[in-house]
This record gives structure tokens, sequence and C-alpha cells, in this order.
């Protein structure tokens, strides 16, 4: 008596080409939901979903780099076309581009202020510095009462 039918290289191959091919709607419609595209699954885009897959690659690499593309596009940094199916799928760009969203930029070092603060005239008291203070608010209202007048 032969073993079960699992145990055939055919029927093996035959779960895993079923699962590929499951894996592959299920990415090609997520990419079509986070992109709001409505794509047809014909078998050039089979295939390059296929070889994305066969690369290594996951669904949550396909959300990381269109999430990422969708920002640089909204900043004017990247064209729209960078989220077109066969574009994303170049494997050597796909890699690249889940690379540099990973990124962690350091802040720059922080510059110093340019703005030069006034010092102090030394000569100047806290007592003059009131009063010059209490002048220019006198100032400032008898500018506007004038200026409400006109």
């Amino acid at each position: 008596m032969s073993g079960p039918d699992h145990d055939r290289p055919e029927a093996r191959s035959g779960q895993n080409t079923n699962s590929c091919s499951q894996s592959v709607r299920q990415l090609h419609e997520l990419y079509c939901h986070w992109t709001a595209q409505t794509l047809s699954l014909r078998f050039d885009r089979e295939r390059l979903w296929y070889e994305f897959l066969r690369a290594g690659f996951s669904a949550a690499d396909l959300k990381r780099v269109v999430t990422y593309l969708q920002k640089e596009i909204r900043a004017e940094r990247r064209n729209i076309g960078a989220l077109k199916l066969s574009n994303l799928l170049q494997l050597d760009r796909f890699e690249e581009d889940l690379n540099i969203s990973r990124v962690r930029l350091k802040p720059s070092a922080p510059h110093p202020n340019p703005t030069v603060q006034p010092a102090l005239d030394p000569e100047i008291d806290d007592q003059q510095r009131h009063r010059i203070l209490h002048e220019l608010r006198i100032f400032r209202q008898h500018l506007r009462r004038n200026g409400s007048a006109s």
C-alpha cells in the first residue's frame, strides 16, 4: 500500500503552488487597498509578486515602502509614478526604498542662535529701566487714542 498523497513530491509542490498563489493574491489586494487602485491580477503581475516573495520580501515590507513613498510623494520629493506596481516591484529599487525607509537620521547639531541678545546697559539701573518702560506704555496708549480718532 502506498503512503498518503501529501508525501508525494507532486502533491507537496501543488500545496506550495496554492499557498504561493494565495499569498500573491493577498499581496495584490493589499497593494490595491493601500494605494486605492483597482488593478487586475494578470499573469505578468502574478509573476512580479511571485518574484517579490521569492526575494524574501513580505506584506510588512510592502506596507512600509508604500507608506514611505506616499509620504515622499506628499512632500513632493518623489513622483507619483513611484507607486506604480511595475515600478514598485523592480526588486533592486524596492530593496533600496525599503532600506531608506528604515534609516533613522540623527537630528543635526543645534546651530548657535544667530540673534544676539542685546546686553543690558550697565549705566541704566532698574529704576531708570522701569521709568523708560512706563513712558513707552504711555506713548503707545497715546498713539492708539490718536489712531482711533482719525
